[in-house]
């Protein structure tokens, strides 16, 4: 592959991960659509910001990429012989790593100019959780996924931040379904971390990356894959009484979850884990949707 070329850029923002950030924003607009309808007779919700809230969440997504794979190939801790997931660009050799600098620093500062005028919709508490969200961006591959805290920072940066703001922005306000779906969707989107985590638990040890796979072990962290999609389902059963489509569409999304939970189980090692990986996008994606739409359905 042309070293920083169009494809070595487009391999390297990892586009298979952007469903996980569109999820939550999408959840966060169903309800917030829903209640404007039901509340204000549908003169509430508003386009622009929702637009801004899902290119705010693409940007950041890729920045994360972008610093993830420039930093751990600096601390030597993706080694392109042992590797098991998909190729990295910085490792591979595909983009140099003074342009991994420059385009760190241009997604970061994309995503503050998409997200500034979500004050001007959200207030300026919009501003605080903006820099969060670029703070918490860096300190996760740098800091905090060596120490078994990337799990926490998936359930609040791709749970709770994103549905919770996105639905603020539109209706200035929160309800516990809104919460609820936060948490929800938190768990759902970490069985994306669970799964690459697994995958990665001999070589991250290797490297002295202490992920919650590596301090919980293999048995137990696929209990823990298996319950983040049963605990998600069983908790949308909450809203079986207002909105029961919203309870029962994802039994869908669960029916996937535990076909591909078994194919990991039956795997276990290897390479081949990355099929897994794939499937585990897709599900989440699958929940997102059939959520979205149980949501808006009356």
């Amino acid at each position: 592959m042309k070293q920083n070329s169009l494809k070595a850029w487009v391999l390297a923002a990892r586009p298979k991960t952007l469903t996980g950030c569109a999820v939550p924003v999408m959840i966060g607009l169903a309800w917030a659509w829903t209640d404007d309808q039901a509340l204000f007779g549908g003169f509430a919700f508003r386009w622009l910001p929702a637009v801004l809230c899902l290119l705010f969440a693409f940007v950041m997504q890729i920045d994360a990429n972008l610093i993830n794979d420039f930093y751990d190939y600096a601390r030597g801790t993706d080694d392109q012989a042992t590797r098991l997931g998909p190729a990295r660009a910085c490792a591979s050799g595909w983009v140099t790593l003074d342009a991994m600098k420059h385009a760190i620093a241009a997604t970061t500062v994309v995503g503050c100019l998409v997200g500034l005028p979500l004050i001007s919709y959200g207030g300026l508490e919009m501003l605080l959780v903006g820099a969060l969200c670029v703070v918490f961006c860096f300190l996760y591959t740098t800091l905090l996924s060596y120490h078994a805290m990337g799990d926490v920072l998936v359930l609040v940066f791709f749970g709770v931040v994103p549905v919770c703001c996105t639905y603020y922005v539109q209706l200035h306000t929160l309800t516990w379904q809104v919460a609820l779906s936060s948490l929800l969707c938190g768990l759902v989107i970490d069985a994306l971390l669970l799964v690459n985590n697994f995958r990665d638990r001999d070589t991250d040890r290797d490297a002295g990356k202490t992920t919650l796979v590596v301090k919980l072990g293999t048995r137990r962290s696929l209990t823990l894959y298996l319950f983040t999609g049963v605990a998600a389902c069983m908790g949308g059963m909450a809203f079986a009484c207002q909105h029961p489509m919203a309870a029962l569409l994802p039994l869908i999304y669960l029916v996937l979850h535990i076909a591909t939970w078994l194919k990991i189980k039956q795997i276990d090692h290897g390479r081949e884990l990355n099929s897994c990986l794939g499937e585990t996008a897709r599900n989440i994606f699958v929940y997102g949707l059939t959520v979205a739409a149980g949501i808006v359905i009356l």
